[in-house]
């Protein structure tokens, strides 16, 4: 724990964190936009693309950083290659050689004058904006029959054959900011959830006391199912890795998050977040409460391993994606997690 917090917390929640076992980290400045109970909303204007990621203000993330406790760096991020497991709502991917040594030799393509024969690779690629480490974008997931998604934007006018007009990848902004790992599978004792496990408040509530953390406003909240441990060299087992994919959080443990704790940013180690089926007997609920209802993005299949079998709860998140205009979600990410004081 820091020797000294930064500023004082309310007396009432000390002592509850004292009570239950938890570190109470150093208060984070005051997170604006966020409404205990409520969440956040379609609150930041008529124009905006961004969500409760507007809440990470440049004194936010300042605050973040200050409490790196080490330069250790855990990569939160999977290989991927043509044979990885995919959703089955995405295309397959091809990574094809475009130009090789060979064949720009062969072809008579490099300069005259190139005695050392000097070449080069380059390699076309033909990808689902939605694989590997990801993070959806607000225009994922549309809902209604006028196809609408977060802060009202309309397919009839932000469609487009081109890719998505508003909320794409590019407005996701760099984020940085205080992170905490909810390992479900470590606390339960279990390699990994069982198949189509339904994770609930009361399921996440018992591993933040098992590791006596707790969640702050702002946060970017993972949940580990163990579902990466099957990935290895890049995810071609897709019957072990679909097997166990379809655990995941149930609807109400998406509000818990949210309109009680304030997370930000919620993702898993899986590919959809959510359980599959989904309890509620609709589809996709969490999707569409947390992307086009509350603004919150989502990460998916974040390796979460390194962080669990090291213990370590609370670290500083660090995700840029991929600035492709029109895409769906920014993918083939390499997150970073730098661990906080405890």
């Amino acid at each position: 724990m820091n020797r000294f917090w930064k500023c004082v917390l309310p007396l009432g929640a000390i002592g509850a964190a004292l009570a239950l076992g938890i570190a109470a980290p150093p208060a984070a400045p005051d997170i604006r936009g966020w409404v205990k109970g409520k969440g956040w909303g379609w609150i930041w204007g008529k124009a905006d693309e961004v969500g409760a990621l507007n809440a990470l203000t440049d004194d936010v993330r300042l605050a973040a950083i200050r409490e790196v406790a080490s330069g250790k760096v855990y990569d939160l991020g999977i290989p991927y290659d043509r044979r990885s497991y995919k959703w089955p709502g995405h295309n397959p991917g091809e990574v094809i050689t475009f130009r090789s040594p060979e064949g720009v030799e062969r072809q008579g393509d490099a300069a005259k004058d190139n005695p050392a024969k000097t070449y080069w690779h380059s390699c076309a690629l033909f990808l689902s904006d939605n694989i590997a480490t990801q993070i959806d974008g607000l225009g994922h997931v549309t809902t209604g029959p006028d196809h609408h998604w977060y802060n009202g934007f309309k397919e009839s006018e932000a469609g487009g054959d081109f890719g998505i007009r508003r909320c794409d990848a590019v407005s996701i902004p760099p984020i940085v900011a205080r992170g905490v790992l909810i390992d479900l599978a470590g606390q339960k004792g279990l390699e990994q959830l069982p198949s189509k496990t339904v994770i609930t408040p009361a399921d996440l509530q018992a591993a933040l006391a098992w590791e006596k953390v707790d969640v702050q406003p702002g946060d970017v909240v993972l949940i580990r199912t163990g579902t990466l441990r099957h990935w290895g060299e890049a995810g071609a087992d897709h019957e072990t890795v679909g097997k166990y994919d379809s655990a995941g959080i149930a609807l109400a443990a998406a509000k818990w998050l949210v309109e009680e704790k304030g997370a930000v940013l919620i993702g898993s180690d899986t590919s959809g977040l959510e359980a599959v089926p989904a309890p509620e007997g609709i589809h996709i609920p969490v999707h569409v409460y947390l992307l086009v209802e509350q603004g919150v993005h989502i990460g998916e299949f974040h390796f979460l391993e390194d962080l669990a079998r090291e213990r370590v709860y609370r670290f500083l998140y660090i995700a840029c994606v991929n600035k492709i205009r029109g895409a769906a979600a920014g993918f083939a990410l390499r997150p970073i997690a730098l661990p906080r004081e405890t």
